[in-house]
């Protein structure tokens, strides 16, 4: 006879709770017909299952509850759980082992698991709880706080400056308002970053127009006649005025019903568990913020969470062997548009012998501190403005650098030690505890051979998303370890690399991605590699293969959103328009069509790091509008959007400065002159300064210039970016007309050689002979190439013209801008997609193959909650026709919807039968 079934009652939904279910459906413990197990009762206050809190800001930009579900329907089913929505526990019985909900049934158990979270606290001030007034805990508070912001609001404040306060500051500058942060400690995220973190991040905050105010206190909640919030008076007397008030000054765990049935709770909160989770009644667990765990802490974050719910389903499941004594607080995240990192324990005590490594940047932003013990092992550290090295960073905690902590944080070029060096039972993905002997295995039992692979079968990844370039130093060391070769082709569709395809394209005269395809290819659509590859080669050879404009006839299906919109995409699925400003020069008439333009499309505004005047929040629609009006201003395309020449910095030089030995600006002029325009294989800056004090930073550019008594000196292959290198000298003391020749040959080897994506930085590593190689090609012509070089930047410079210029003339370019109609497939161009409105206001985007076969799915991102996904380059993927999101190209099945990298994840399919037949 099989053993009956046990009762277990979950109270609460939240992202904790779910996760219990899925550990308990991994281990089998649910209960199925004839067979022993846990009959689940959950016990939701919210109306709507459980969904991602953690990207719950995404909802300001349009997210869904779809996109932000944790599971669908099916999940319960399958598993035979009894969901009940909006009727959460009122109170439990111990002695009976009962819980009574607000409508009064009572459910009997024998575990019962509270994962009831937290509750915002609100500062008990007067005028807390008027009109106006929010939290920010819920998808009903994003939709309450947006629909009230909206109505009119233009000043918000935000109490609370830690990670939530920033989220919400940052959800209300998408909202429109002008934004006020108060923090009531000396500094932001004072429980994450130190005081030099903290400047580094407030200095970023403040330059986005953010008003930020720190030790001060809120004193008082003041209101008009309608008994709306009208300003925030603050404990030092300052008042500010407001029309929203967000509290976000923490939280505190929801243990009321511990409380009231007599478990233990701790002294601040937080229903006390012992190292399995249980509380003092051996019934009753408690997961995730609502539990004082033994370490005497209560967890805030998602990671320490989970970690309880997979130590309870162990022990629900029969097994005693996972226990939780407390947890890492890593963290990795953007604010803002700010990186931020922690881990370890930033704030090792003084007396301790702990001796910090530090570099700051106060110019960018930038703040990274390492913290070693005496004898070297790295205790922890702040990343703030560049957390790029967080991946490597993080899984060494409690350990030895596997090399110099210098060369993790400072401005040295080259590869640091990775987690490829890491022991196997170090964790990679906090997120999910996943070690790095986890994720070995996974790739030696599945034969695991991409990163997608690795998220399905471990987790690993797929929930800050910070371990993912430790995830792929491990996957590539057991690949080699393995005797797996990469394919050192371009992708599944082409077995040449880069460069040999810009070589067969110039060699051979081709013309076009199709006929690419007829001769080099192995099949198939393309994909959202190969395609922007080709279409940059074909850009740049142009000249000499008699091609027109970027997005003429097939080159348009070949290009990316940015590339497809002449914009940079931004996280809203907006874009950015940037003009190009030579040197910096801007007329007063420039400067005044530029704010016009601004002030009448409601644009972000904001000088750039290059020099430039850039404006953010553009819709697609509105940019021919937009270009229209600048070009008539004198302006022109500044291709911050594509892999090309961004600009070239300068100081002011002999002009105007008393140091200047050359003429900087005219020559960052000219030079941005020549170069504009020409399609490379990643983005290429430019630096000139007019003396050796080297104001324009010109060696942290891939050309970098400067001045002096004898002429110019001429650098190369200088990045400032993640992996910062200084450039090195190529060529001493030039004349004006030698260094413009060194530097077209220097451009076009560089076309010519360098993969994809390769920055000229990483390229003069790879290459043999780095540097003195580039000497022996471009100044003594061992190959006997300067003239042909010299000759293809002439024929470039005499056929450029300006993109947006062109575009501007074209009727045919300027439809891409705008929807169609749904049911008019004819109007599609095979491989390139076009959004189209639907009746219910959703958008839905629409794709031809080249056979023909036309595919209609929603146009927005489950990601990012963007309307973007026409803007996808579509293609195959083992046979499957596919569109990657122009946000992080994750691929979708266009048949089916679901994502190929995140088989949770999918994209609504919209049925072609349905359509309508007109616009809306």
């Amino acid at each position: 006879m099989s053993q009956p079934a046990q009762n277990l009652v979950l109270i609460g939904h939240g992202m904790v709770g779910h996760r219990l279910l899925e550990a308990l459906a991994e281990r089998g413990a649910l209960a199925r017909p004839g067979a022993p197990g846990w009959h689940v009762t959950v016990l939701a206050e919210e109306d709507v299952p459980a969904y991602d809190r953690v990207h719950l800001s995404s909802a300001f930009t349009g997210a869904t509850y779809e996109q932000l579900a944790l599971s669908d329907g099916e999940f319960m089913e399958r598993h035979g759980i009894d969901l009940r929505l909006g009727d959460p526990a009122e109170a439990v019985d111990p002695a009976a082992r009962t819980v009574t909900t607000t409508s009064g049934a009572v459910v009997p158990y024998d575990a019962l698991v509270l994962a009831t979270g937290s509750y915002p606290f609100v500062p008990p001030i007067p005028g807390a709880d008027a009109t106006g007034c929010f939290t920010y805990r819920t998808l009903y508070d994003v939709e309450q706080l947006t629909r009230y912001a909206q109505d009119g609001a233009r000043t918000g404040v935000v109490i609370g400056g830690g990670l939530l306060g920033l989220e919400a500051a940052g959800a209300l500058r998408t909202l429109g308002l002008s934004t006020h942060v108060v923090e009531f400690a000396p500094r932001l995220m004072p429980l994450q970053v130190d005081d030099g973190g903290a400047a580094a991040l407030r200095t970023t905050i403040e330059s986005m127009g953010v008003a930020v105010h720190t030790g001060v206190g809120a004193h008082e909640v003041q209101l008009d006649d309608t008994g709306r919030v009208r300003e925030l008076r603050l404990s030092d007397g300052r008042r500010i005025g407001a029309d929203v008030v967000v509290f976000s000054a923490g939280v505190r765990p929801r243990d009321r019903l511990a409380r009231e049935c007599g478990l233990a709770v701790g002294d601040r909160g937080g229903v006390a568990v012992d190292a399995h989770c249980r509380t003092t009644d051996p019934y009753i667990y408690a997961i995730g913020e609502c539990a004082q765990t033994v370490d005497g802490r209560v967890y805030g974050l998602v990671a320490p969470g989970y970690q309880m719910a997979e130590t309870v389903a162990e022990r629900l499941a029969g097994g005693a062997d996972l226990t939780f004594t407390g947890a890492d607080t890593s963290t990795k995240l953007k604010l803002m548009g700010a990186d931020v990192a922690s881990f370890g324990d930033p704030f090792a005590a003084s007396g301790s012998g702990a001796v910090e490594v530090l570099f700051s940047d106060g110019r960018e932003g930038v703040y990274k501190k390492l913290l070693l013990a005496p004898d070297g092992r790295l205790l922890g550290g702040i990343l703030v403005g560049d957390a790029a090295a967080y991946g490597s960073l993080q899984p060494h905690t409690g350990r030895q650098l596997p090399g110099p902590a210098e060369a993790f944080i400072a401005p040295a070029g080259g590869e640091v030690p990775g987690a490829d060096a890491l022991p196997d039972d170090a964790v990679v993905c906090s997120c999910h505890n996943v070690t790095k002997g986890q994720v070995r295995d996974a790739v030696a039992e599945h034969g695991l051979t991409d990163i997608g692979g690795v998220k399905r079968c471990t987790k690993a990844g797929t929930g800050c998303g910070g371990c993912l370039g430790s995830l792929q130093a491990v996957l590539d060391a057991e690949l080699a370890a393995a005797g797996v070769v990469k394919a050192r082709g371009l992708c599944e569709h082409f077995e040449l690399t880069r460069s040999e395809i810009y070589a067969a394209v110039k060699g051979e005269h081709i013309r076009s991605f199709s006929e690419l395809m007829e001769r080099h290819g192995k099949g198939g659509e393309g994909c959202a590699v190969c395609k922007p590859v080709v279409g940059n080669v074909l850009g740049t050879l142009a000249p000499e293969l008699g091609i027109g404009h970027v997005l003429d006839g097939e080159q348009a299906t070949l290009q990316d959103s940015n590339d497809l919109f002449l914009a940079n995409l931004q996280k809203d699925g907006t874009y950015s328009v940037i003009p190009r400003v030579p040197g910096g020069e801007v007329t007063p008439a420039q400067v005044i069509a530029l704010g016009e333009v601004a002030r009448d499309y409601g644009l972000y505004t904001k000088i750039t790091g290059a020099q430039r005047i850039g404006l953010f929040g553009a819709r697609a629609d509105q940019l021919p509008d937009i270009w229209r009006r600048l070009g008539a201003a004198g302006f022109e395309s500044g291709q911050a959007y594509g892999k090309s020449l961004r600009a070239v910095k300068s100081c002011v030089g002999a002009r105007f400065c008393r140091f200047g030995q050359g003429d900087s600006i005219q020559l960052a002029i000219d030079l941005e002159n020549r170069y504009r325009g020409l399609r490379t294989p990643h983005k290429f800056k430019g630096g000139v300064s007019g003396c050796l004090r080297e104001c324009a930073e010109a060696r942290g550019k891939d050309i970098g210039v400067i001045a002096t008594a004898g002429g110019w000196n001429l650098y190369v292959c200088g990045n400032g970016g993640a992996q910062p290198r200084h450039a090195d000298l190529l060529a001493s003391d030039l004349s004006t007309a030698d260094l413009f020749k060194t530097i077209d040959r220097f451009l076009m080897y560089y076309v010519r050689t360098a993969e994809r994506l390769e920055r000229t930085a990483a390229w003069i590593e790879r290459i043999d002979g780095g540097l003195d190689h580039l000497k022996d090609v471009l100044l003594a012509d061992s190959l006997g190439i300067c003239d042909e070089l010299e000759a293809q930047m002439d024929r470039h410079v005499a056929a450029y013209r300006d993109e947006w210029a062109a575009v501007l003339a074209d009727p045919a370019a300027l439809d891409r801008f705008g929807h169609v109609d749904f049911g008019a497939h004819e109007d599609l161009e095979p491989g390139r997609g076009r959004p189209a409105r639907l009746p219910d206001g959703s958008e839905a985007a629409l794709f031809k193959s080249r056979t023909g076969q036309v595919y209609a799915v929603s146009n927005r991102d489950p990601f990012s909650g963007a309307d973007v996904i026409a803007g996808g380059i579509m293609g195959s993927r083992d046979g499957v026709p596919v569109v990657a999101s122009p946000m992080h190209k994750q691929e979708f099945d266009l048949r089916t919807g679901r994502c190929l990298d995140d088989p949770d994840v999918s994209l609504p399919v919209v049925d072609l039968a349905d359509a309508p037949v007109s616009r809306f």
